[in-house]
């Protein structure tokens, strides 16, 4: 009986991600499509691609947005194909927060942390609309006590009590990130090239991310260098592997592929988020194991990125450009190799098991 409960429960997260991913798509496309149109008319300097162009400029800032829309619309749509109508609000605003620094560590988990407060605010309103209350109370429910309730609990235990050990974690891994600095290039490499991709965005790629900047204020590159690599690869791999194993993605993935090979171009490790909540037991290995190792043949070849951006666009500024492309292939193609042993056919609207 134990059994057919967890089965139950799988399936219902399963629907619930997939639908998640679904509403997102159109989002995702937006945004990644804007914004690789606008930077690839802007040329790099010491904060990243800058655009000059007004029309180009809010382009971007149309691109941004739709970014910034799409996590609260996966932990929104999570949370309300769980529990319906009362947990979609509490839900975009708790993965609005997410998203977003908070707290006194100023965390921020994107994607991962969206997904865990979608689920948890999911089953809480569930929990919620079986209490039994007066027919009063009742129709206050749904518009008034849950989502006021829902948020005030899940928000608060996020920011005080989930927050603070993933804040001391960066931390820690900002000091051990230090200490490799100067040692073994190739582990250097690994560690960066993983951490871009486990979370495309959230606390550990946000980490890489400083670490890198904190060294290029005092010139050093390569870090940079080997993170920027390893920024591309996720959206490339996943891109490319939707056109040479159209079998194992839906219509959907397969459009999406396109828009995800702009955004690896470009450097915008996001495109990959998709994939990754549908098939992430498949698609996370194979993108942190291609990263990684793109990131650490960027390091022990002594590539360097002189700008705090990513892809094929930063080209032009970068030291060592033949093993910066070489990197990204090679790490590109490990994880498109990975993928394609690893996910199976997609057949009647679901990928087999």
């Amino acid at each position: 009986m134990a059994k057919k409960k967890r089965q139950t429960i799988g399936q219902e997260l399963q629907k619930a991600f997939s639908t998640g991913v679904s509403y997102m798509l159109p989002s995702v496309v937006v945004g990644g499509v804007f914004i690789a149109l606008s930077l690839a008319t802007g040329t790099p300097s010491k904060d990243g691609m800058e655009v000059s162009s007004q029309f180009m400029k809010d382009l971007l800032d149309l691109g941004v947005s739709g970014f910034a829309i799409m996590i609260p619309l996966l932990s929104g749509y999570i949370a309300y194909t769980i529990a319906g109508k009362p947990a979609l609000a509490p839900a975009m605003i708790l993965g609005y927060v997410a998203n977003n620094p908070i707290g006194s560590a100023q965390v921020k988990t994107g994607f991962l942390g969206a997904m865990l407060l979608g689920v948890l605010t999911g089953y809480f309103v569930k929990w919620c609309k079986n209490w039994k209350v007066t027919p009063t109370i009742r129709t206050l429910m749904p518009i008034l006590i849950i989502p006021i309730l829902t948020t005030f609990i899940l928000g608060i235990f996020y920011i005080y009590v989930i927050s603070v050990p993933i804040g001391a974690a960066m931390d820690w891994l900002v000091a051990t990130l230090g200490e490799l600095q100067g040692g073994s290039a190739i582990l250097l490499g690994l560690i960066i090239g993983a951490m871009t991709a486990i979370d495309m965005g959230g606390p550990i790629n946000k980490t890489a991310t400083a670490f890198t900047l904190a060294l290029m204020a005092e010139n050093i590159y390569a870090p940079n260098g080997a993170h920027r690599i390893a920024v591309a690869i996720p959206p490339l791999a996943v891109a490319i592997s939707t056109l040479i194993d159209r079998k194992k993605y839906s219509k959907e993935d397969r459009d999406l592929g396109m828009s995800a090979l702009f955004m690896g171009l470009i450097g915008i490790t996001e495109g990959a988020i998709p994939f990754a909540v549908k098939d992430m037991k498949r698609v996370l290995p194979a993108i942190i194991i291609g990263s990684a190792v793109g990131g650490a043949l960027g390091m022990v070849n002594g590539v360097e990125a002189l700008v705090p951006h990513g892809g094929l666009i930063i080209l032009p500024v970068v030291n060592g450009k033949l093993w910066y492309v070489l990197a990204m292939l090679i790490g590109t193609l490990i994880s498109v190799l990975i993928l394609h042993f690893t996910k199976p056919t997609f057949e009647d609207g679901k990928i087999e098991k």
